[in-house]
């Protein structure tokens, strides 16, 4: 009987990661094209029959993305505007999610009931009054409009969210125990619940800096001068002198986009999945 059900495990486990190898292909395939097909010459890119590597693999795509455009003053513009919206997100959710979670006062459940509705509000509805209003206040062509936007939008809403539903869950006994030793409100939340908020805290990290790394309709909108771009808007602006699109040069500029991003979701995935854990256990 033993050797039967271990046989069993055995080929559920099986079945298991067959099953997830299946279901990774769309998303793995496709990765793997872009980051090989960096190393190829244009002209092997649509050879047929098509091939995943290349015969004679080079590096020209990459120096060639930083020659073509202001690439590197481009991937330092994300890079710090991603920093500040998320370090910003991080502070402002955590703060509201605590008040939402902890601190009663009049009006409280409408008031984050009106604070979910902005994760209902498409961004294309406020972009033009938006426009209008960092126009007067002299903001366009600036970084300023891409991080208030992201920092105080749908973003930080969601964030605040996470963090009220993880706050929610916290035992009250730790934060009873925290002001019988004399700790107000502030130090409360500042030496007991952020410290024990790392898991969520790093989900919404994660979550806002891809928001913020991934804008693409406000930095259009918003930007004219090429050296201000993010890189999703720089991406597309890699076309020869007849319109043409240089596909070799935009996968390797678009291989390099992704690696901030694997780097902060391999730095922080374990709180990641523990907070997705926590998160909607009480409301």
């Amino acid at each position: 009987m033993r050797t039967e059900h271990r046989t069993r495990r055995v080929l559920r486990r099986i079945a298991l990661y067959v099953s997830l190898t299946v279901m990774a292909l769309p998303f793995v395939v496709p990765t793997l094209w872009m980051v090989a097909s960096s190393f190829k010459p244009l002209n092997e890119i649509f050879a047929s029959p098509p091939s995943l590597f290349s015969a004679s693999p080079t590096t020209a795509a990459y120096a060639e993305a930083f020659d073509f455009q202001p690439f590197a003053r481009q991937y330092f513009n994300s890079v710090y505007i991603a920093l500040v919206v998320t370090a910003t997100v991080l502070l402002v959710s955590a703060l509201a999610g605590y008040a939402f979670a902890r601190i009663r006062f009049p009006g409280r459940n409408p008031l984050f009931i009106t604070v979910l509705v902005g994760l209902l509000v498409p961004s294309e509805v406020t972009i033009v009054p938006l426009f209008q209003m960092f126009k007067l206040a002299g903001m366009v062509d600036t970084h300023w409009p891409l991080i208030l936007v992201t920092a105080f939008a749908a973003p930080c809403v969601l964030a605040t969210f996470v963090m009220r539903q993880f706050f929610i869950a916290l035992p009250v006994e730790l934060e009873e125990a925290a002001r019988l030793d004399g700790l107000g409100r502030f130090g409360t939340w500042w030496r007991i619940a952020v410290p024990l908020a790392k898991p969520a805290l790093s989900a919404v990290a994660i979550l806002t800096f891809l928001a913020s790394w991934n804008l693409y309709l406000e930095p259009t909108v918003y930007l004219t001068s090429p050296e201000l771009f993010t890189l999703p808007q720089a991406l597309t602006r890699f076309t020869d002198a007849y319109g043409g699109e240089m596909w070799n040069t935009q996968l390797a500029a678009a291989t390099m986009t992704v690696v901030p991003v694997v780097v902060v979701f391999l730095v922080a995935q374990r709180q990641f999945v523990e907070s997705l854990a926590h998160t909607g256990l009480k409301g």
